[in-house]
């Protein structure tokens, strides 16, 4: 059988599949390094980790969406009236108070990162056997899951997805213990599975089990093993960000002939390649921007202007465009077999 590459595999290995592993050899290697970085170039970090892949990755959903004409006619209404209902639940979550409204955001955050693990486990898995597909389920939700839980029973961790306190925590050392027992059985499970597998057929399928053992590294590194907020952004950031921004251009523009792109069929080839990514970044930054300026005031100083009383609406109005990627994508992805 061959290995099912989503565009090919020395493109799948550098974009999707190394990111985690990179990120993961390169907190090991440069911890004391990292520790200094943090302290003394947080400007850069916030500007390379946030506004170049977290921000930009969220705007990559336009090129499977909204800028392409077929993709939007097909899906008018829900491309239309998702932000305008995202900006409405957002502005009632922001009556009950900025804590509700972030802790909300936050659950579905996690969600939508623990589905594209899924998403793509299952991509890489669309040509195998669906009668054992829910041992691989179990792995990537045990993958996601269990650091997770270990993040809200535990004491309180040196990280937040967005602010401080946004998950419900309760501390227990005996659910953790359990927990880990379980997930410890369930690793072990997963390994001689894939050796059994392996042994009996002669066949490894490579790409799926890359994403399964990175998505164990990047969530056990970045949540269990380490507490430190620039690994914790390290390891979320990169290996979800990357990994769907390669898949969009390489799936939506690269893949396909000139006449299915229609006018996007300039951003085809390394100049193409070039205005994707710099299209990306300057609406992400144009976007951290504002909330730089109307809402943190944390990395551009010298901002007098008070919005705080128009936050019911500043808020929810600049995460409409993550709000409604979180929502897309259980939409956009989906099978058409």
């Amino acid at each position: 059988m061959e290995q099912p590459w989503i565009h090919k595999a020395k493109t799948d290995s550098l974009f999707i599949l190394a990111p985690s592993f990179l990120v993961v050899a390169i907190v090991f290697l440069f911890q004391s390094q990292l520790q200094e970085i943090e302290e003394e170039y947080s400007f850069y970090t916030w500007l390379f980790l946030i506004v170049f892949i977290d921000v930009a990755h969220v705007y990559a959903t336009l090129f499977k969406t909204y800028f392409v004409s077929d993709e939007f006619q097909k899906r008018k209404k829900l491309l239309i009236g998702l932000p305008i209902l995202c900006l409405l639940i957002g502005m009632f979550l922001f009556s009950f108070g900025s804590a509700v409204f972030w802790s909300v955001l936050a659950y579905i955050a996690v969600f939508h990162f623990i589905r594209q693990q899924y998403g793509f486990m299952r991509l890489y898995a669309r040509k195998e056997s669906k009668k054992w597909a829910w041992i691989d389920n179990l792995v990537i939700y045990t993958a996601t899951l269990y650091p997770m839980l270990y993040w809200f029973l535990s004491a309180p961790r040196k990280f937040n997805w967005f602010v401080e306190n946004e998950f419900i925590r309760y501390e227990s050392p005996v659910l953790i213990t359990v927990l880990s027992w379980i997930y410890g059985a369930i690793v072990l499970f997963y390994v001689i599975r894939i050796l059994y597998i392996f042994l009996k057929t002669k066949y490894f399928n490579i790409p799926k089990n890359a994403i399964i053992i990175g998505t164990f590294m990047s969530w056990f590194f970045g949540i269990v093993y380490f507490n430190n907020d620039l690994v914790f952004t390290l390891l979320n950031v990169v290996s979800h960000g990357i990994p769907y921004i390669a898949l969009v251009y390489l799936k939506e523009i690269d893949k396909k002939s000139t006449e299915e792109l229609n006018r996007l069929h300039y951003f085809k080839q390394f100049k193409g390649l070039l205005l994707f990514l710099v299209i990306l970044i300057s609406i992400a930054f144009s976007e951290e921007y504002l909330w730089e300026i109307l809402v943190w005031n944390e990395q551009f100083l010298g901002n007098s202007k008070d919005f705080s009383g128009w936050y019911f609406l500043v808020v929810p109005l600049l995460t409409v465009p993550q709000f409604t990627h979180y929502m897309l994508d259980g939409f956009i992805w989906k099978s058409k077999k």
